[in-house]
């Protein structure tokens, strides 16, 4: 399959190895960093460097990689598919459930596979939580507690734009673990949202992005799911990140270890007794990229699980009171 890489930096490099080692063929990327772009040449030195998205779909692609500033993913999200081109876009693939809704049909319309980098759901510790759920093992979950506290905050400035954004530390954060919880669950309804937004320990005021919410969220069956995500915490470590799902006399919990963001364990809990499940070494960071390589190679076309975006967008417009 002939790949093609919108924006080469950090995450979309990183992508592009995972894709490479999964067999694709990686024809072209674009981006106007030649800093940026002399990386992806390292890794994929076939490869032409274009000018931009036009360029790379006049390559004839099967399939396209989108990892740019989150204004621009869905529009160009669509404008892919719309040539018949497969997409992987980096979160959020759109900064309001309308965009994300806009590219979903675009995906259908055009019967081309859309993937979303959800890549905490690939990690080993969750691959062993969400059975115990999905099959009954931990009785009826009744609660779930997530957290994401990251001691540092984005690096550029349109993340602290809203318009640009679409939000601060929930969509930026949050939207991994709001999208772990109803995975897990398997996208219960949810019946209520409640939230509070804080920038520099404020009230959000307008144009401002949060670096503090919490939020809760009750399924139409009663389930109760609780978030805190932040940016700039003074957390005592670099990131404080965990899903505990809390059943009947039993639990399961998803945490990082000694603050570190690629770190992950899984445990079950039986009163104060806890078991583990998985832990480190984990190489999952690729895990989703290389899946939809997978699934683009195998010729897989529109797939009804893309709808679940839309409910994850859904939740955090609920967040955000829009």
């Amino acid at each position: 399959m002939r790949v093609g890489f919108l924006g080469t930096g950090w995450i979309g490099r990183h992508r592009m190895a995972a894709m490479i080692e999964a067999g694709i063929e990686a024809v072209g990327y674009a981006d106007p960093s030649d800093e940026m772009a002399g990386e992806a040449a390292q890794l994929a030195p076939a490869a032409d460097r274009v000018d931009g998205l036009d360029e790379l779909l006049a390559l004839g692609l099967d399939g396209i990689v989108v990892a740019t500033p989150s204004a621009l993913h869905a529009e160009q999200s669509i404008r892919a598919l719309e040539a018949g081109v497969a997409v992987f876009c980096q979160k959020p693939l759109g900064r309001t459930a309308a965009e994300v809704q806009a590219v979903v049909d675009a995906a259908r319309k055009a019967d081309r596979l859309l993937g979303l980098d959800l890549s905490y759901r690939h990690t080993e510790a969750m691959r062993r939580i969400r059975p115990l759920i999905q099959f009954g093992e931990l009785g009826r979950v009744s609660a779930v507690d997530l957290v994401f506290h990251n001691a540092y905050g984005p690096g550029k400035g349109w993340f602290f734009d809203p318009a640009q954004s679409g939000g601060g530390c929930v969509i930026d954060l949050g939207v991994h673990l709001v999208d772990l919880a109803l995975w897990a669950l398997d996208f219960p309804e949810i019946a209520d949202v409640q939230a509070r937004l804080l920038a520099k320990g404020r009230p959000l005021g307008p144009g401002q992005c949060e670096d503090y919410a919490v939020a809760t969220l009750t399924t139409g069956e009663g389930q109760v799911i609780t978030l805190a995500c932040s940016w700039n915490l003074p957390a005592g470590r670099d990131a404080i990140i965990g899903a505990s799902f809390y059943g009947e006399g039993q639990g399961a919990a998803f945490r990082n270890v000694d603050g570190s963001f690629f770190d992950f364990v899984a445990e079950r809990t039986r009163g104060t007794a806890t078991e583990p499940l998985a832990g480190p070494p984990d190489d999952w960071g690729g895990r989703a990229a290389a899946d939809w390589a997978r699934r683009l190679s195998s010729c897989e076309k529109f797939s009804a699980e893309a709808e679940r975006f839309v409910d994850v967008a859904r939740v955090l417009d609920r967040i955000y009171g829009r």
